[in-house]
């Protein structure tokens, strides 16, 4: 019994001895392989850097006012008899927008024009009189007195109906009534927004750095999230005669036709005034430049220094400057004629194996809008 319970545990110790070699033999074989092993070459696309001349600019952020803008109240309280335009209308100067109920006021004004009138007429009679020396002068001067006192009263009266009619002070377009017909408001209460499209102003900050560079009549270029791809242009037109002393920066005020009315005051935008002089700058796509929090880069393609040859992506940190389209120029990190990855960098690592491949690539042009 003991010798078949000990041939037994020889055979078991056998096998996992055979196993625990087959095994080691295995795991030897995978290490040399992954030692050995050469990952395949990723594919990507690829751009020579150039030099071009670009005009220089000095961006900044900016927001859309009117030329003319405001929210309309009325002066006074009262009750709305009519509202005469719809909600976004476009009105011109004058034009009736709401009328407030005036009917006690029509009442006492002509009961104010009566009393005038006959004023007048007692004026006209004592002045006639005084000519024959009927009456005296205090009389003629009291009556004239009067007839001026009961003037201003239907005045008066006159001005409180006119308080109660609201017209528009500019040509410009309607918002959306705050108040319904029929409803009581109350003096100094929004009624309704009241805007001039065009033109439109575009008011953004520069650093004081900028100040020698500025002067009225440069062109300037708007863009805006709003409509991709469309630039609008206009003219800086007034530049603050000083500067906040917080921040150090120069307020700026440029005009836009904006004849089709597609920006609107409150808009967010960016805004670039175009300077005289070009600039030589180093441009690349857009497509290029890998962004991170410690910095821009780009990877160089070269050629490997292993026996198998073969080109590799190395990682170059740059220094970019500003975009133009789909380019974007490189300050430094970069020479004319260097060779990058313009598409498929997000899949790279530094010294990796890449094989290129220009088939299929996105163009890249200056003017996206007019691709």
């Amino acid at each position: 019994m003991k010798r078949k319970i000990f041939a037994a545990i020889v055979i078991v110790l056998a096998v996992v001895a055979v196993l625990g070699g087959v095994k080691v033999l295995q795991i030897r074989k995978m290490i040399a392989f992954g030692a050995s092993y050469t990952p395949p070459p990723d594919a990507i696309s690829s751009a020579v850097t150039h030099e071009e001349q670009w005009q220089d600019t000095l961006t900044a952020i900016g927001s859309i006012d009117p030329q003319n803008g405001v929210t309309l109240a009325s002066e006074v309280g009262g009750t709305v008899a009519e509202i005469a335009v719809a909600d976004g209308s476009v009105v011109a100067k004058g034009d009736l927008l709401l009328r407030l109920d005036t009917s006690t006021e029509q009442a006492q004004l002509r009961s104010a024009e009566a009393q005038t009138e006959l004023s007048r007429l007692n004026a006209e009679r004592t002045r006639t009189l005084r000519a024959d020396n009927t009456v005296s002068q205090s009389e003629l001067d009291q009556a004239e007195a009067t007839f001026k006192q009961d003037q201003a009263n239907a005045d008066v009266i006159r001005a409180a109906i006119e308080k109660k009619t609201i017209r528009a002070p500019f040509d410009g377009r309607l918002g959306i009534w705050q108040v319904n017909l029929g409803a009581s408001v109350d003096a100094r209460r929004s009624l309704v927004s009241l805007q001039s499209l065009t033109p439109v102003y575009a008011d953004f900050s520069l650093p004081q750095q900028s100040l020698a560079q500025l002067k009225t009549g440069s062109p300037v270029q708007v863009t805006c999230d709003a409509y991709p791809g469309r630039t609008f242009d206009g003219t800086l037109t007034a530049i603050n005669p000083d500067l906040d002393a917080a921040t150090r920066s120069v307020t700026l005020r440029a005009t836009l036709e904006n004849a089709d009315q597609l920006l609107r005051p409150g808009m967010f935008v960016n805004v670039a005034v175009v300077l005289p002089q070009a600039q030589p700058v180093l441009a690349v796509p857009a497509t290029a430049i890998l962004s991170a929090p410690f910095g821009d880069s780009v990877y160089v393609i070269e050629p490997s220094t292993n026996a198998a040859g073969g080109l590799v992506a190395r990682q170059q940190f740059v220094r970019t400057g500003q975009s133009h389209g789909d380019f974007v120029s490189v300050l430094t990190g970069l020479k004319s004629g260097d060779r990058v990855v313009s598409a498929g960098i997000f899949k790279l690592r530094n010294g990796a194996p890449v094989t290129v491949n220009n088939d299929v690539v996105p163009v890249s042009v200056k003017n996206p809008a007019d691709s």
